[in-house]
């Protein structure tokens, strides 16, 4: 029989860093008394049912929390990698794709059953851009959670702009060699001065005005400002003037993050065992960390959907073994494109053995709190972004896609936090250079300790009456229609 407990409906993007926030966040609102239906796409399921180390399995469902599964369009052949994205735009913004008919389907069941309480709100990844329409048909109240960070979300709120300057499509391929990314963009108000085209999401780098993922995001961003709210993990202290820039268009604004420090406030025994991880996790890590000193380690990892050319990845090898201090490097199995076999040779095999630990995956968060983490060689998406600001970690920050880049620069020349390579070269020479100036210069020594003034930020934000705590316990309420939306 349904309750009368609020009832959301949380809607990920069925990629690795949209969905590892979105189930902090459904898992938080759940352990604060409000019913959750979780919305995954069948290839997602599969992949988290596979990958899961839980004795029950998770789609058995816990009380008050609940799985449906919606098609994502493409075909069970699709890699749904970085290189399918324009597939993914495409599924989902056909007007009459399986993708939109299964949610509208879903949402009226759950208006209609008798099982499950009446849904209250839908929160959905702002990049979820068939949902919104749905919503609007059926009445049901929408709020958008942009998983990036504020000021990549201000850059993708820059697109229909860009479309307005003549800056968007760029007038031909030369534009991105011949300096024109470095122009400055300081009409956009709230960005740090150092910002410039280059800076800004990525997708606009084309010649071509239909270029689908440019147009499918600069529609998200419009979105954003239409719903009832809009959920952001960072927290107030770490992008202020980009607030309130945000604030000025958008003026229902939920500040909660970072995420994971939340939920470490959080009551354990509220929590429900949830991973939302679509590899297994290996466990030796951290196992292989206990052995080591307090910060000597370099952590190293790429994310979920940045690749390597072999190249590229000789090159960290090399520079990260040069280097003689120890590290642990995540290589997921489809990182780089096309075949490589450094990390197998016998050469490189001894030159590391002592001191250097390859796996596929890892539980993030846990490697970041671990005592022997000294650096975090990182593509500066936004979850491990804030991640390692959280944990008092510092960064060497090698952006890949997206507003990647806009993380960068602000971890390098706002947070100080990070120091940046130069975007898509690597050599040997620079890694080997970056990690001994981390670990052993002075430049290491001033951005530790910067971070470590980030994370006594991010503990105060998040803590009982910190900024974050505050938004979130609003965000409850008016989940819960104790107070107004609007």
């Amino acid at each position: 029989m349904a309750t009368n407990k609020p009832h959301v409906v949380c809607v990920p993007v069925p990629f690795q860093g949209h969905i590892n926030p979105m189930f902090k966040l459904a898992n938080l609102l759940h352990s604060r008394g409000i019913y959750i239906t979780m919305v995954l796409t069948e290839f997602n399921v599969a992949r988290l049912a596979s990958s899961s180390s839980t004795e029950s399995h998770f789609l058995e469902g816990f009380n008050d929390f609940s799985i449906e599964v919606i098609p994502d369009g493409l075909p069970p052949d699709n890699k749904r990698s970085v290189f399918n994205l324009h597939e993914v735009c495409y599924s989902f913004q056909a007007v009459q794709g399986e993708p939109k008919m299964a949610i509208r389907s879903l949402l009226m069941r759950l208006l209609e059953s008798p099982d499950t309480p009446p849904i209250t709100s839908v929160i959905s990844d702002s990049m979820m851009n068939f949902v919104p329409e749905v919503c609007i048909e059926l009445g049901i109240p929408l709020l958008h959670f942009f998983t990036t960070s504020a000021c990549g979300m201000l850059g993708y709120m820059q697109y229909d702009e860009l479309v307005k300057r003549g800056d968007f499509p760029l007038k031909d391929e030369s534009y991105l060699t011949n300096g024109y990314l470095d122009t400055s963009i300081e009409w956009v108000p709230g960005l740090i001065k150092e910002a410039r085209m280059k800076h800004l999401p990525t997708f606009l780098r084309t010649t071509d005005p239909n270029e689908i993922i440019f147009n499918y995001l600069a529609e998200s961003a419009r979105n954003a400002k239409v719903a009832a709210g809009l959920i952001l993990n960072t927290f107030d202290d770490l992008e202020s003037e980009v607030l309130k820039e945000i604030g000025k268009v958008i003026t229902n604004i939920y500040t909660i993050g970072p995420l994971p420090k939340l939920t470490q406030q959080a009551n354990e025994q509220e929590l429900l065992p949830l991973s939302g991880s679509l590899w297994k996790e290996d466990d030796n890590c951290l196992e292989w960390l206990d052995k080591r000193s307090p910060k000597s380690v370099i952590y190293v990892n790429f994310g979920s959907i940045a690749v390597l050319t072999p190249e590229q990845l000789k090159e960290f090898a090399w520079g990260l073994a040069n280097s003689k201090h120890p590290f642990l490097w995540i290589i997921r199995s489809d990182l780089v494109i096309g075949e490589s076999n450094i990390i197998t040779e016998d050469c490189y095999r001894e030159e590391i053995k002592d001191r250097g630990l390859i796996s596929s995956w890892c539980l993030q968060e846990k490697v970041l709190q671990h005592p022997s983490i000294a650096v975090f060689l990182t593509h500066c998406g936004w979850n491990s972004t804030l991640e390692s600001i959280g944990e008092g970690v510092p960064m060497i920050c090698w952006p890949f896609i997206g507003e990647q880049q806009m993380n960068s620069l602000y971890a390098g020349q706002e947070w100080r936090v990070g120091v940046e390579m130069e975007e898509g070269s690597v050599q040997r020479e620079g890694v080997e250079g970056l990690v001994r100036d981390m670990m052993e210069g002075e430049k290491g020594k001033e951005l530790k300790g910067k971070a470590m003034e980030w994370k006594k930020k991010t503990d105060e934000a998040t803590k009982p009456g910190g900024s974050s705590y505050n938004n979130f316990n609003k965000l409850v309420r008016n989940l819960a229609g104790k107070e107004n939306h609007c």
